[in-house]
């Protein structure tokens, strides 16, 4: 195993790689526990490794090896530049979407907008749109009392003001607003086999999983935001890499009037819907 940071962490890699496992996550964890940087890490890893980091490094070690989330074992992920908190109760931020976020900073208004963000979970893109554009009107909701909490824990850390309703879909909001947002649960059960371990054992999921193929919080979505969405309003969603065409037709049929278009992520896969 070694004695020096470099050695441990290198064999701690290995180990995992073995398994089929990300070797990088360890190296994740033991940054994020000491708040290194990577310049911090060249700067200490010759040096010979404390008994207490080896013993850390060992018990991280037998989490990862059983698909254990690395930010869950931390307690948070950056998301857009900003540290949120994560738990069981939420799913873990995801570099996607923070692509949706782009997209929707990209194409709506600095004036003093009305944003719902639907099933905010950790409050990622919620407090992410309200950091950026402190003059939006934001709020999110989420049927999950949990993560509603984490959300809310999330925003008095970064000192963010966004409104937080307990509930299903758009029903907790009462006058029309300029733009309806969501990373909704849109994995269908013929997915589960082949999804990572790591998100089907310990991610929660009420938060990824949805009816009729992953499309049925869309298809409620669609209909509940036609009364809740004002006449010019905008809809961005992140959606699974197979359904852009269904969710397309989705709000096509429902916004008859409106451009509905696909937009892929940085991979090249279909992952984004912009209604406008």
């Amino acid at each position: 195993m070694g004695n020096t940071y470099r050695e441990v962490l290198s064999w701690a890699s290995s180990f995992l790689e073995k398994q089929g496992i990300e070797g990088n996550s360890i190296l994740f964890v033991f940054l994020g526990r000491k708040n290194w940087t990577k310049t911090d890490w060249l700067r200490h890893w010759g040096e010979e490794i404390s008994a207490k980091d080896r013993a850390q490094i060992k018990a991280d070690l037998e989490k990862l090896a059983q698909h254990y989330p690395p930010q869950y074992l931390l307690g948070f992920e950056e998301f857009y530049g900003r540290r949120f908190q994560v738990t069981k109760d939420t799913l873990i931020p995801r570099p996607e979407t923070e692509e949706l976020v782009a997209l929707c900073l990209a194409n709506v208004t600095n004036k003093a907008v009305s944003v719902v963000d639907v099933g905010t979970g950790t409050g990622a893109i919620a407090l992410t749109l309200k950091a950026e554009r402190p003059n939006w009107q934001v709020c999110a909701v989420d049927l999950s009392a949990a993560a509603l909490a984490i959300a809310k824990t999330n925003a008095q850390a970064l000192k963010v003001e966004v409104t937080f309703y307990l509930g299903s879909i758009l029903a907790p909001i009462q006058a029309p607003v300029d733009v309806i947002i969501s990373n909704p649960p849109y994995i269908s059960e013929n997915e589960w086999a082949v999804m990572d371990e790591s998100v089907r054992t310990y991610e929660p999921q009420m938060a990824l999983f949805a009816e009729n193929e992953g499309l049925a919080i869309y298809q409620q979505l669609a209909k509940e935001a036609q009364t809740k969405l004002k006449p010019a309003g905008q809809v961005f969603l992140e959606i699974g890499f197979q359904q852009g065409a269904s969710v397309q037709a989705i709000f096509q049929q429902a916004f008859p009037t409106k451009t509905v278009t696909i937009h892929q992520d940085l991979s090249g896969q279909d992952r984004m819907i912009w209604v406008r």
